[in-house]
């Protein structure tokens, strides 16, 4: 079954990404960022599990749209 998403917001003025979504069943947060690629940034990440990747999200679009509290 699909996702039903929710846009949270976005840091960027030209709409693309990164964007912060909320998973409305589950209350996760869903990250759309570009992918990091380089092997040597890749390989300074921990615990990667099959399925997993990584996406370069600035710091002030979490501090803005998810903030802790």
């Amino acid at each position: 079954m699909a996702r039903q998403l929710r846009l949270i917001g976005t840091s960027s003025e030209d709409g693309k990404c990164p964007t912060l979504y909320e998973d409305m069943d589950t209350g996760d947060i869903v990250v759309q960022g570009y992918t990091m690629t380089d092997p040597a940034d890749l390989g300074r990440l921990a615990n990667v599990l099959d399925g997993e990747s990584a996406v370069v999200v600035p710091r002030e679009l979490l501090t803005r749209f998810a903030p802790k509290e």
